[in-house]
């Protein structure tokens, strides 16, 4: 199914506190069913469940189709992919959400007591799983990092009311950073509620390249993002060629 043209608003008028879930996907095969069957429950619950393919070459179209309200495909690009899946959502709060990080029990609780606290948006904290030694002392400082900068990730599965995604003109379309860019526009309007409740997501990169040279990595990506690098010079540098 093709997308619908990408705007930073649903074009639907969900209630205020009714929780979308906008999940962008690539090539996610070997782990798809698994992840979106843990968010089943939360479907029966009358969480809208939104999968975006960013143009995977192996079968997560065919294995995400029935456990998803919605399938999306568009290009290949995380910012583009949740801006349509934004896009067509239903409810009145967006929660995008990685396809390899995992929700608590009770995240929708603790999302919808955030916003009757009158935050318009927030993240969660992280837990990193099946990574190297050291990985949760990189977990505490990448939460506490956040709670002091204002600035989530999307490891942290981020969150904000429809409103505010569209005050704050929905992601950028670029090829990395655009959680922190997002994160930026939305923290002018308003701080983020730093949620306690931790998201789990893989420490596969950190795994593969080993702790010390990732967190060397990400901070020189980033450091060249703050000084005006190209995302995409800084996407092949990650290893992420855009297209």
């Amino acid at each position: 199914m093709q997308a619908p043209e990408r705007t930073p608003r649903s074009v639907h008028d969900g209630a205020e506190n009714d929780v979308s879930i906008v999940m962008p996907v690539l090539d996610e095969a070997a782990g798809i069913v698994a992840r979106l069957q843990s968010l089943q429950a939360l479907r029966r619950q009358g969480v809208e469940l939104i999968v975006v393919d960013g143009g995977s070459r192996d079968d997560t179209v065919e294995r995400a189709a029935p456990l998803a309200d919605r399938l999306l495909s568009t290009g290949r690009g995380r910012g583009r992919q949740m801006n349509a899946g934004a896009a067509c959502a239903r409810g009145g709060v967006l929660l995008f959400l990685h396809a390899d990080t995992t929700l608590p029990p009770d995240a929708m609780s603790a999302v919808r007591q955030a916003r009757a606290s009158g935050a318009a948006w927030g993240r969660f904290d992280v837990r990193i799983v099946d990574g190297p030694a050291g990985i949760a002392v990189v977990a505490w400082a990448m939460n506490l990092r956040s709670r002091i900068t204002g600035i989530a990730t999307g490891d942290q599965a981020m969150f904000c009311t429809r409103e505010a995604f569209a005050a704050a003109g929905g992601f950028p379309e670029i090829a990395l950073m655009e959680d922190i860019v997002l994160s930026q526009r939305l923290r002018a309007r308003s701080r983020p509620a730093c949620l306690r409740q931790r998201v789990e997501t893989s420490g596969r990169r950190w795994a593969r390249h080993g702790l010390v040279r990732t967190v060397l990595t990400m901070w020189w990506l980033r450091l060249r993002f703050w000084l005006g690098a190209s995302p995409d010079a800084l996407a092949r540098a990650y290893g992420y060629t855009p297209r």
